[in-house]
C-alpha cells in the first residue's frame, strides 16, 4: 500500500482510493460523533466541564469515580492512539512542507493525549484544568479536521513529479 502513495499512484488505484475515502467516511464521522458527545455531557464553559468531572450538587451530578475515568482512558488512548496514527501516517503524503506536517502531527497527538489526560486532572487536582479541556477538545477537534480534509484533498490533487521524487529520497 505504502508504494501507492509514496509514488502517487493512490490517486490513480481506484480499489486503494475507495479505502482511504471509506477511512476518511469514518474517520469524519469519528469527529462529529466526538464534538456531539463532547457537547450532549458538556459545554465550551468551565462550569459544565467542573461539573461534568467533579459533580454537582445541584444538577445531582456525583464526580466522576476513578474507575470510571480508568475505563474511558483504557479505551480512548488505544482507539485515539491508533486512529491519528493511520490518520497521521497518511498526512506525511501530502504536499505540505516537513515542517507544517511536523506540527499537525505532533498537535493532534498532544492533544488528544491533554484531552484524555484533562479529566483526570479535573478530577483529580484541580478544577482550573477544565480550561486545559476546553482548550484540548478545540485543539484536537481542529487538526483532526485539517489531517481528514488534506488527506482527501490529496486524493485529488496531481502531485508534482518533484515532490514525489523529493518523497522517495527522504525513505
Amino acid at each position: 500500500m505504502m508504494r501507492f502513495v509514496v509514488t502517487g499512484e493512490w490517486t490513480q488505484n481506484r480499489l486503494l482510493r475507495a479505502i482511504i475515502l471509506w477511512f476518511l467516511f469514518y474517520s469524519a464521522g469519528l469527529w462529529l460523533t466526538n464534538a456531539l458527545f463532547f457537547f450532549n455531557q458538556m459545554g465550551l464553559d468551565y462550569e459544565s466541564v467542573v461539573a461534568h468531572y467533579g459533580g454537582s450538587e445541584v444538577q445531582f451530578m456525583p464526580p466522576r469515580s476513578y474507575k470510571v475515568l480508568l475505563e474511558i482512558s483504557h479505551f480512548h488512548l488505544l482507539a485515539m492512539g491508533v486512529f491519528i496514527l493511520t490518520l497521521s501516517h497518511l498526512v506525511l503524503f501530502v504536499p505540505f512542507r516537513p515542517l507544517t506536517k511536523i506540527w499537525l502531527i505532533h498537535l493532534t497527538f498532544v492533544s488528544a493525549i491533554s484531552n484524555e489526560a484533562a479529566g483526570w486532572l479535573i478530577r483529580f487536582a484541580h478544577p482550573s484544568f477544565a480550561y486545559l479541556k476546553i482548550g484540548a477538545f478545540l485543539l484536537l477537534q481542529t487538526t483532526m479536521a485539517v489531517l481528514i480534509v488534506s488527506v482527501l484533498g490529496a486524493l485529488y490533487m496531481k502531485v508534482p513529479n518533484a515532490y514525489r521524487d523529493d518523497l522517495r529520497k527522504a525513505e
